[in-house]
């Protein structure tokens, strides 16, 4: 069946506005534990070394730095001037590179390079071309060129020549962050940046062969307004990027010291905030884009639109990827793997990752080796975020089990989502309604076991979910 169009409900939405995991994973890194280390990690990289058909890799390479700090950011970075911290931080990670790649055999073919921030160009051009050669001297990519090569890009710190740079060095995708183009909310945010030089730098990614850009935009920014919002949305679509992620912001302030910079009463309401949103998804599906899901959006010809077509669309750490079948590398502070049946994840401060490295050790801080429930729940929510719909007869085959029976306290959860029109149940399907589709997570919550209170636990903070 065709995915559901999307419908706008405002009361809908914001009565199911509440927090609730992304689900890039299941489980969710908050469940992730120091009792699994790198032992554990060698341990998972062997045994899928012995699959009867290699299974190819993914790589996602952590940059932290940035020139200035964007009050709205949640990531892992460390604010800093001082160039030479990237040139420094490189040596470190090429001999994680090199520990690395001891873990998995030579025919596993490398089909995807990302590299996230931070701000990932912060280092030069050279230096990025550099770290891609090292990479594929390490990791073999794959040999029949269908290699994706990507990066997050912020326009204010490069050139023209910056991205042919790039371009030369194997780069095919490049994803700019943008957020809002009015200037009153830019200076709200720390993050002034015209639109000429964005613009400039989207059209030299098209003039020397990146076969892909993306735009970040987000809405629920301070001193937000749907006129401003409009004209941004009006310059970004006449740039008609390939990809437009439209990401709302969390507001959580208490885990995120630069979000204090932002003052409280400059937010815009729950009111405005759905407006901006119902504002982008009229706008995007008039202009022609595809909506994939979770804050993303695509033209038709676009990777992911026809990974969604085809079913095999893919949800990880890096958002939605077309590299499904495929084992995840990360690598630098932070980074987060999936290999096998587990995850594990590098510390998330610098001198910790850096006294690994110098001692000869893998990074791993972190992690969890998942048991058979895990598996078969990540399944469920997997095929709820890439496609809207679970196929409960394939489920029942991939995993033998009978998914009534297994899964009756989350059948039960979702009959109140569908008296209230999010969800349509069936013997051969669970499937997001119109209504549904932007409230992805909030089904997938449904299955999600680690949600229920656990005694002396503290609890974990998640983004709302519109």
């Amino acid at each position: 069946m065709p995915i559901s169009p999307i419908l706008f409900d405002p009361d809908l939405l914001g009565r199911y506005d509440r927090p609730g995991p992304r689900y890039t994973s299941y489980p969710t890194a908050p469940q992730f534990a120091a009792g699994f280390g790198e032992a554990q990690l060698r341990e998972a990289a062997a045994a899928t070394n012995g699959d009867p058909i290699p299974r190819p890799l993914s790589m996602y390479v952590h940059v932290p730095f940035c020139m200035s700090p964007c009050f709205y950011c949640g990531c892992n970075r460390i604010i800093t001037r001082d160039t030479t911290r990237g040139e420094v931080y490189l040596n470190r990670l090429y001999r994680e590179i090199a520990m690395a790649s001891t873990l998995f055999d030579r025919d596993r073919e490398l089909v995807q390079l990302h590299f996230g921030g931070g701000t990932p160009n912060f280092l030069s051009a050279d230096q990025l071309a550099e770290a891609v050669d090292v990479i594929h001297r390490h990791f073999p990519p794959a040999r029949d060129g269908k290699r994706e090569c990507s990066i997050e890009l912020d326009p204010r710190f490069i050139d023209r020549d910056y991205v042919r740079a790039l371009a030369q060095a194997g780069f095919d995708r490049a994803s700019l962050g943008v957020q809002d183009f009015d200037p009153t909310v830019q200076r709200a945010v720390n993050r002034v940046q015209s639109v000429e030089q964005t613009l400039d730098i989207i059209d030299a990614c098209r003039t020397y062969g990146l076969r892909s850009v993306n735009v970040d935009l987000i809405y629920g920014l301070p001193l937000q307004t749907l006129e401003g919002f409009d004209r941004t949305l009006d310059i970004t679509l006449d740039a008609r990027p390939d990809r437009l992620a439209i990401y709302s912001y969390a507001h959580l302030p208490n885990l995120f010291r630069a979000q204090q910079q932002i003052r409280a009463e400059d937010l815009p309401t729950p009111q405005v905030k759905l407006g901006l949103l119902q504002r982008a998804i009229e706008r995007l599906g008039e202009a022609g884009y595809v909506y994939i899901g979770m804050d993303h959006f695509a033209l038709p010809e676009d990777d992911l639109a026809r990974a969604q077509a085809r079913g095999d669309l893919h949800r990880n750490f890096m958002g939605y990827t077309t590299c499904a079948d495929s084992d995840l590398v990360g690598l630098g502070v932070s980074a987060i793997s999936h290999v096998g049946n587990t995850f594990s994840q590098n510390p998330r401060d610098l001198p910790s990752w850096e006294r690994a490295i110098d001692e000869g050790r893998l990074p791993v801080w972190r992690g969890m080796q998942m048991d058979s429930d895990d598996v078969i729940r990540a399944d469920v929510i997997q095929q709820l975020m890439c496609h809207g719909e679970i196929d409960i007869a394939m489920t029942e085959r991939r995993h033998v089990m009978d998914f009534c029976d297994y899964f009756a306290q989350s059948l039960q959860q979702l009959k109140a989502l569908q008296e209230d029109g999010l969800v349509e149940l069936s013997a051969r399907t669970i499937r997001a309604t119109s209504r549904g589709r932007l409230l992805l997570r909030v089904l997938a919550a449904c299955f999600d076991r680690y949600l229920a209170p656990q005694a002396g636990t503290t609890p974990v903070q998640f983004s709302r979910t519109v």
